[in-house]
């Protein structure tokens, strides 16, 4: 059996809810998918300082389920559209680790440049920033932010199918091949926005799912875990983390 760890770095059960009624029906024969949601933190993550907060929350939930050597993770999969704590857990993991982010910008650079839509107009400055430090800044040439979050998109499908498409419309304006629909909160409806747009749209969470299932997202590093700094004041799991020379 190869287990792996999807990890909502928002409090929001509702948005782990949604991920794991898009993503379970997908699993094959063999594969088990933890979802867990951050035990502390922000309900929806919407700005620096929750974000920060969230890689915190990530690398508390992974030390409590990263298993044994007997039934270690086979991969990490960091259920936001901003991966936070991506680079300390892949860093940490001695498996492999993505976020709906970057597991996006591999599925969509196959198409050449691209754009991105997604809830909250915080986010495209943080966006932005990912995309240049994993590589993909020249190809992100347009972000398409909506006024609600994803939080509150994910509330009213409704109002999210209008709001989105005509998002979509304007991101395939600016000469992009495809557009990522990010956010864990919309997972699913690039599915039903599809009718509306001539380009591919690319749905965070499921790529962020194909990603680490066909091994495409980056090696860790390590076969091992191990943090390299000792740690103090911090839960039993995290001190309990073997320290790397």
């Amino acid at each position: 059996m190869r287990r792996y760890l999807l990890i909502n770095p928002n409090t929001n059960a509702l948005t782990t809810q949604r991920l794991r009624d898009v993503l379970l029906p997908q699993l094959p024969p063999g594969v088990q998918l933890d979802v867990q949601t951050a035990r502390f933190g922000a309900p929806y993550i919407a700005c620096e300082a929750s974000h920060a907060v969230a890689a915190h929350a990530c690398l508390d939930l992974w030390t409590s389920h990263r298993g044994t050597p007997e039934q270690a993770l086979h991969g990490v999969l960091i259920g936001c559209f901003g991966d936070p704590g991506l680079f300390a857990l892949r860093e940490a993991s001695g498996c492999p680790v993505t976020g709906l982010a970057e597991a996006s910008f591999i599925q969509a650079a196959a198409h050449g440049p691209f754009a991105i839509v997604t809830g909250g107009e915080r986010w495209k400055p943080m966006l932005q920033r990912l995309a240049t430090s994993l590589g993909y800044g020249a190809q992100l040439r347009h972000i398409e932010t909506v006024a609600p979050t994803g939080a509150a998109l994910q509330a009213d499908p409704k109002m999210a199918i209008e709001c989105l498409s005509q998002a979509c419309q304007n991101a395939a304006q600016s000469g992009v091949a495809s557009i990522i629909l990010g956010g864990a909160g919309l997972a699913g409806y690039a599915r039903l926005l599809q009718a509306h747009c001539d380009l591919p749209l690319i749905d965070s969470a499921q790529a962020g799912w194909e990603v680490l299932l066909q091994q495409q997202a980056p090696a860790a590093p390590s076969k091992h875990d191990g943090f390299y700094a000792p740690w103090v004041g911090l839960p039993p799991d995290f001190m309990g983390v073997p320290t790397r020379g």
